[in-house]
Parts: C-alpha cells; structure tokens; sequence
C-alpha cells in the first residue's frame, strides 16, 4: 500500500502536470483565433481562383490547347503525396487521423501497380509514416509554420513539386490536410494539385452575377487562355498550398487546445481521487495510533 509520502508526491506531480496543460491550452487558444481568421479569410481568393481557372480549363482542353499542370503527362503511374502534418505532438488524434488516410491511400494505389512517393510536412508525420513506408518517403520538410505559416514557404514546396513534375519524376501530386472545422472538429481533405483538377459545381456558382444561363463563368480574357493558364497555374499551386498549410495549422491549434483541455480536466480528476486515497489512508493511519496508544495505556 502507498504511503503518505507517495501520495502528496503523486500529487504534487500531476498538479504540475496541470500547471502545464493548461498554459498549454491558454496559448493553443491565443494562435487558434488568429489562425482561424487566416485560414478561413483564405478560402474566398484561393475557392474563386479554382472557379476561374476551371472555366479557363474546360475551354482550353476543348481546344486541345492545355498547358502541362492542367493536361498532366497523360499517365498517372508515379502518385505523389503531400502529407501536412506537425512538428510537435500533443494534439490529439491530428497526426493520427491524416496518416491513417495517407495509409489507406498508399495501400489501394499499390493495388493498382501504381508507384507512391510520399514528401511529408511535419516530423510527427514521419515519425508515424516511416516504419512502414519508410522507402517512399523523399523528404521531411520541418519547421514550415514557425511561428505562423508563410506564402514564401508555399511557393517554396509548389516549386519543388513542379520542378519533380517537369523532370518527370512525378505524374500526379496530392496535398493531404487537415481542414478546418471548429475546434473540435477537423476533416481531412485530400486535393489534387497535378493535373489540375476541375472544381465541383457548387450551387452558390449557378446565383453569380457572372456566370451565364449554363451556369459557366462568363469571363473575357486578354491574351488568351493557354497565356493565361501559364501563368496562373504555377501560383494557383503555391496560393492551394498555402492554403492547406493554413488550414492545418488551425486544425493543429483547435485540436491542441481540445486536447489539453481534456488532459487538464483528468488531471484535476486525478488529484480529487488521490486526495481521497490520501485522506483515507492519513485517517487510517491516525486511528491506528489511537488504537495503539489506547491499548498501551489500558496495559499499564
């Protein structure tokens, strides 16, 4: 049986425990609302350039007159995956759920003879990752939203994949992140990056000023549309990538304070029961020594 001395230690200890998860929570909380300012004050400009470019697509590809990031190399044999995920732990089942996808993922393209290579954001991802794909993983890019994600960072991965891309290193590239829900609730997304993938119909499109009857974007471009997509294609890959950095790092935040949240509430769980077990057994002792005392004066 534990003694009083293991008890006030055992407390003690998780009281600091407490002490900690909490303060981890308090500044989980602070960047979690400038995080999720970012990252939802980025869904409009990067949702409308996909909407654009689709339009732009659809008339390039009828021409046969497609840029390379929106024909692709005509094959789709080596799949690239992009796995966002963090640096540090401590946030739930974040890494957990996005590694599982990619799990998933890798396992039914290797069904279908398709080659995988995996460059994962976040050390927690490889760390999860390598003792069973250890071999598909290219890199480990660390440290990319220290302290907050940057568009610089972005376009630095958009290039490196477009760089495997053009070396024919690669034929179809995935970004796969967490997105941003609320705290409680993030969902991981995957999205194609390469080719680019036209967006699905969305039925706000269909109530936009400037869209046409069918429903098509009804834009005028100067000079025309392979010019355009030359241009447009690389920076909507960094402006997708971005994105994703800035969804997942206010899904890492919202799932660090719910978890720490949840820690520091077992924690104070804990104490409360080790403070009963602590006063039980102080009782116990106590009334062991009256006993004792009791018993020595009526022998006397």
């Amino acid at each position: 049986m534990a003694s009083l001395k293991d008890f006030r230690v055992r407390i003690a200890s998780v009281k600091s425990t407490q002490r900690i998860t909490s303060a981890m929570k308090m500044v989980a909380a602070a960047k979690l609302r400038r995080a999720q300012e970012e990252a939802i004050a980025a869904r409009p400009y990067s949702e409308r350039m996909e909407r654009m470019l689709g339009s732009l697509a659809e008339s390039a590809a009828a021409s046969g007159n497609a840029p390379p990031l929106l024909a692709g190399s005509g094959k789709d044999n080596v799949q690239l995956l992009v796995v966002m995920t963090t640096d540090r732990g401590l946030c739930g089942g974040f890494n957990g759920s996005v590694t599982r996808w990619t799990r998933q993922r890798i396992n039914a393209l290797r069904a279908e003879g398709k080659e995988v290579k995996l460059l994962i954001v976040g050390r927690k991802g490889r760390g999860i990752l390598r003792a069973e794909f250890g071999s598909l993983i290219i890199d480990t890019l660390e440290d990319t939203a220290r302290p907050m994600p940057r568009f610089e960072t972005a376009v630095e991965i958009a290039q490196r994949v477009r760089t495997m891309f053009e070396a024919g290193e690669i034929d179809v590239c995935t970004i796969v992140y967490n997105k941003f829900i609320s705290a409680l609730t993030q969902e991981v997304t995957p999205q194609q990056l390469i080719p680019f993938a036209l967006p699905e119909a969305d039925d706000s499109d269909a109530e936009d000023d400037s869209t046409d009857v069918a429903g098509n974007a009804a834009y005028e471009y100067e000079p025309d549309e392979k010019e355009i997509l030359t241009d447009l294609l690389p920076r909507n890959l960094s402006v997708q990538v971005f994105r994703a950095m800035l969804e997942s790092f206010a899904s890492e935040q919202g799932a660090r304070m719910t978890a720490m949240d949840s820690a520091t509430r077992n924690a104070g769980d804990m104490i409360n029961r080790l403070t009963i077990q602590y006063n039980r057994t102080r009782q116990a002792a106590i009334t062991t020594e009256l006993i004792e005392i009791i018993s020595g004066a009526e022998a006397l």
